[in-house]
């Protein structure tokens, strides 16, 4: 369905909020995103309190970045939160990435979970050219750094990356299909792009290859969420049709 192909940030900073969106909209998206502020302020057992309002897809976005026995340690107490999703930084390296997905498979395995999808984060939609190349000292386009990073997650067996929809064709023609695309930095026509840099419609996004459509101010800043949500849904059918 085409709702499914929605992930809702909860970008908020308590647990009851959280719970209040989820139960809201959970029958208008697919998944929802638990990234850094809400985990900070809300605790682990905020994955429970969504859950018990029938919101069981969970991408934990945690975006781990470190030594490669530290991230699969992290990957392992990600698996067992059982979350349908986490993230880590394409930038730790190969080996970190494997040792994500490895303690991920073995853990969820052990355990009788359901396997969590592990991707990497290539480079944030809110960095653009002048900020790779001048801040960061990396050589080089968004996209080349982008595709490279998708290869080397490829590589490293992870089911996928997170990319701006922008590097969806060029990450497809590398990677090949099954790779899955996540994308933020995706706003409806007319929509506020906030900080984010490098952005596109949804229906585009679509279009284009991408698997999952990461929408959060556009639906929760809203006056009618549910009605914002079952839109996006709509323009996505539509293209699909």
């Amino acid at each position: 369905m085409s709702k499914d192909k929605i992930v809702l940030p909860l970008d908020v900073d308590s647990a009851e909020k959280a719970v209040e969106l989820a139960t809201l909209l959970k029958d208008d998206v697919g998944a929802f995103k638990v990234g850094l502020e809400l985990i900070n302020s809300a605790g682990f057992g905020v994955f429970d309190e969504i859950r018990r309002v029938g919101a069981e897809q969970i991408f934990y976005d945690c975006k781990f970045h470190d030594i490669p026995n530290t991230v699969a340690g992290a990957s392992r107490a990600a698996a067992k939160l059982g979350v349908w999703m986490f993230n880590v930084h394409c930038a730790g390296g190969f080996a970190m990435m494997k040792a994500a997905k490895d303690a991920a498979m073995e853990t969820a395995g052990r355990l009788g979970k359901a396997q969590p999808l592990v991707i990497g984060v290539t480079v944030l939609t809110s960095i653009d050219k002048a900020t790779l190349n001048d801040d960061l000292r990396v050589a080089g386009t968004v996209a080349d750094q982008v595709v490279h990073f998708a290869k080397l997650a490829r590589e490293a067996g992870l089911d996928g990356v997170v990319a701006s929809p922008h590097e969806i064709e060029l990450i497809r023609a590398a990677c090949g299909e099954g790779f899955l695309i996540v994308t933020p930095g995706v706003r409806p026509t007319g929509a506020d792009i906030g900080d984010q840099k490098r952005v596109m419609t949804p229906s585009e996004a679509v279009s284009k290859g991408a698997d999952y459509l990461v929408i959060g101010r556009p639906i929760t800043g809203a006056n009618d969420p549910k009605a914002a949500a079952q839109a996006i849904a709509e323009e996505i059918a539509q293209n699909q049709g």
